[in-house]
């Protein structure tokens, strides 16, 4: 792709080199090499600008560089820039439609002509699958679901009786949608008893879960994750929870039952959020960090249990104080003692 077609579809202006420059592919600037265009959004790499093989690079407005053997383009975010031009460069592979003859498809399901569905998927009762979607090798679709077009359902995926999966969503190995929520009463002999789960997992346009993630149906209504929402892998998504648009929730995440985390709120990795709360919109819970009580929209928190993410970090700067000042504490006692006994 020449640059000006490149700068064109990014929505970047070329400051420096020819707009017939040629790229083939793009990379960061540690590994990036001829033809390859790289990006510079963290100020902390830019030393590796110095050294890059890249042929372009695309930078903020503000960014400076020295060289004058490399084209640069200039955007108003380069990450972005960057990720479009990846898509560009990389696209999906198109669709093929076809059904492999070892696929398993109910008399009563719909299945859209205009679909690819591989080896050894199973698709249930008065399922249905809308046009331009690709069902990867070992999908299972229990009875009642529904899914979207233009989705991709990777293998080993399990999609349980009445769910539903909106357009253009994507689904990674091994993740089960609409698994049973975890219910249970106890009875007067102290034994667990199993609170049926009829309830289903809804989730709307343009959502993507990551690899060997469940996402639990709930035991009535339903368990929804909303419209542009993005689950990392090994996350846990527990019954009658609500994921709202644009959420964004990290690897090994667990949402306990009737969670409501709002819009755009990001979950980093391991975070833990208690049943029946509500994580406001653009809230920010930074890693290992847990909460048991309702998170106000736009605050950033961390700890277990989690509290303002600035107090957080006075606190931990403390902590690492502690044995010091305990020491410094004994030896005020040793010298208060002793001038007492003077």
């Amino acid at each position: 792709m020449k640059l000006s077609d490149l700068a064109l579809h990014t929505d970047s202006t070329i400051e420096t080199g020819s707009g017939d420059l040629e790229i083939t592919s793009a990379a960061g600037l540690d590994i990036a090499g001829p033809g390859c265009i790289t990006f510079l959004a963290n100020p902390k790499y830019s030393p590796q600008i110095a050294t890059t093989l890249a042929s372009a690079i695309f930078l903020s407005e503000k960014a400076q560089i020295d060289r004058t053997d490399i084209a640069v383009l200039r955007a108003k975010d380069p990450y972005v820039a960057y990720t479009l031009t990846l898509r560009l460069l990389f696209p999906e592979p198109e669709i093929k439609y076809f059904v492999h003859p070892s696929a398993v498809i109910d008399a009563s399901a719909n299945v859209d002509p205009h679909t690819e569905i591989h080896a050894n998927v199973v698709i249930g009762p008065n399922s249905t699958v809308g046009s331009g979607t690709r069902i990867l090798p070992n999908v299972s679709v229990y009875e009642n679901v529904s899914i979207g077009e233009n989705c991709t359902i990777h293998s080993g995926v399990s999609i349980r009786e009445n769910c539903e999966v909106g357009n253009s969503c994507i689904i990674h190995n091994n993740t089960t949608i609409g698994s049973d929520g975890f219910g249970y009463a106890r009875t007067g002999d102290k034994k667990w008893l199993k609170i049926p789960q009829t309830g289903r997992v809804v989730l709307e346009d343009n959502v993507e879960i990551g690899a060997n993630t469940a996402i639990d149906c709930a035991s009535v209504g339903e368990t929804r994750i909303k419209s542009g929402a993005k689950i990392d892998n090994l996350v846990q998504i527990g019954h009658s929870c609500t994921v709202d648009e644009d959420a964004l929730i990290c690897s090994q995440t667990g949402l306990a039952g009737s969670s409501h985390i709002g819009k755009r709120v990001i979950l980093t990795g391991q975070v833990g959020i208690a049943g029946h709360l509500k994580v406001g919109d653009d809230a920010i819970i930074t890693a290992k960090s847990a909460t048991s009580h309702d998170v106000e929209p736009g605050k950033i928190i961390s700890g277990i249990p989690a509290f303002d993410n600035r107090e957080w970090l006075r606190s931990t700067a403390a902590f690492r104080k502690l044995g010091e000042m305990a020491s410094r504490l004994r030896a005020l006692e040793k010298k208060i003692l002793a001038d007492k006994e003077k």
